[in-house]
This record gives C-alpha cells, sequence and structure tokens, in this order.
C-alpha cells in the first residue's frame, strides 16, 4: 500500500530531531569540534527511547537518518520498541544538519544563542548564511526538501520515520507549512522550536498520475503535529528555547 489508510493519496512523515547530545563534550574536543561525531547522550538516549514508546504503535514503512551518530542512534532506540517488523534503517546525507560558520567575537554563551536565532531569523533574506561564512539558508533548504521530495516520489511506502537536526527540520517545517513554497519557507523557520527527540508529523496529498497510481507532485502539505515531546508533553520546566539550552550547559 502506497497511501495512508482511508485515503487516496496521502503520505506521512514522522520528522524527528535527535535526541540531547553535548555540544562540547569529549568527543567534540577532540574530533577539533567536529559536530559530525557526538553521539547522544544517556539523557539523550532517555528521550529516544520515549519517542520510539510513544510511537510504538506506529508501523512504519521506511526509516531514515542523516547517517551521524546521534541521529542513527535516536532513530534505532525508535524503532528497538516497535512491535512490528522494523524497516531497515537508510541514510540520506542531504538530510545532515546546516553547515554553519564562524561565531566572531562573541563573550558569552547567552550571547552565542542570541546570535544563532538572530540567524535563523534572517533566513528568508537573500544570500543568508549560518553564521559568518557558514551554507546559506536557502542552498541547505534546497537540498533538504529535494530529500523530502524524493522520498514522496519513490513508490511503496506510506509511513516513514525521518530522524534528522534542528535546522533541516526547520527548514522542511517552514516549506511545508506556506504550501510547499521554498521563498516563503525560509521566513518562516524562526517560527519553529525543535527540543530533542521531538516530533513532528506531516502529511503530504499527492497528485494521482494519470494511471491512478499514487503520483510524484505534491498537491497539498497538512502539518498534524509540531515539536511534541513524549518524555514532557506539556513542556513544565522546558522554558529556555533549545538553542538556549544548549549555550546554557557550561561556562566559558
Amino acid at each position: 500500500m502506497t497511501a495512508l489508510p482511508g485515503t487516496t493519496g496521502r503520505r506521512r512523515i514522522y520528522l524527528m530531531r535527535h535526541g540531547h547530545v553535548d555540544y562540547f563534550g569529549p568527543e567534540i574536543l577532540a574530533a577539533g569540534g567536529d559536530t559530525k561525531v557526538v553521539p547522544l547522550t544517556p539523557l539523550g538516549q532517555e528521550q529516544a527511547t520515549a519517542a520510539g514508546k510513544a510511537l510504538a504503535h506506529v508501523q512504519f514503512d521506511r526509516a531514515v537518518c542523516s547517517g551521524v551518530p546521534r541521529t542513527r542512534q535516536t532513530a534505532e532506540r525508535v524503532l528497538a520498541e516497535q512491535s512490528a517488523a522494523v524497516p531497515f534503517l537508510e541514510v540520506e546525507p542531504d538530510l545532515i544538519e546546516i553547515h554553519g560558520g564562524s561565531f566572531g567575537n562573541v563573550k558569552s554563551r547567552s550571547e552565542l544563542a542570541a546570535k544563532m536565532a538572530y540567524y535563523f531569523e534572517t533566513a528568508g533574506e537573500p544570500g543568508t548564511t549560518m553564521l559568518e561564512g557558514g551554507e546559506v539558508f536557502a542552498e541547505a533548504q534546497r537540498r533538504t526538501v529535494g530529500a523530502v521530495t524524493r522520498l514522496l516520489a519513490e513508490p511503496g511506502w506510506h509511513t516513514i520515520l525521518v530522524a534528522a537536526h534542528e535546522g533541516t527540520n526547520r527548514l522542511i517545517l517552514g516549506w511545508a507549512a506556506t504550501g510547499c513554497s521554498l521563498k516563503e519557507g525560509l521566513k518562516a523557520v524562526q517560527a519553529f522550536e525543535q527540543d530533542p527527540a521531538c516530533i513532528n508529523v506531516i502529511d503530504f496529498d499527492m497528485v494521482p498520475a494519470a494511471d491512478g497510481s499514487l503520483g510524484t507532485e505534491i498537491q497539498r502539505s497538512l502539518i498534524k503535529s509540531v515539536n511534541v515531546t513524549p518524555y514532557n508533553y506539556v513542556k513544565h520546566g522546558m522554558n529556555m528555547t533549545s538553542l538556549e539550552a544548549i549555550f546554557a550547559r557550561e561556562p566559558l
């Protein structure tokens, strides 16, 4: 079946952010600041398992992650809670996090968080990058949205788990929330929070092909839920933004 039960051409993406990581941990320091090596912390493992328990009754046809340890471990912990057959975990490199640039001269972690938030707020301006010298937001959007549209064009599934990152998820959510508009989607990214191991649910109605099969063109997107955290559904005590929480953990 290639459409959600009860529909004629609808597919569903359970889009997750990875669980908690320590961006200032020994793995990052040993790798010279390369965040691609960072694994989940014990807290992040618990968060991913909580998400897995919440999704245990959802039968995934496919599962995809960006390939780095933190998204792979998150997806594996979610799939470990499945009661039915578990799909092979695929890797889609174009879902990797937005490549950041230099922080420049900053004096505190709160200033770091504010600076990153500012860049997300200006993502819709032409040529804006993720920090000085980082990846252009529009280019990051094209590769991440391109990965999603390729998945939607592939046959044989109707429900998929995707484990990715805060920045890439924001780009996907902004695009989906604005009628799958690349230009308007960039202006919307600042509005989407993505807490560790959160779950977003996005449905896509596909235009039927001439032969009656599920087509590859998106007719509309439907956002069913955003930033759901099963380890703390009502966000009690989660008063910081995700960026503020990252940079508040250790003194400079």
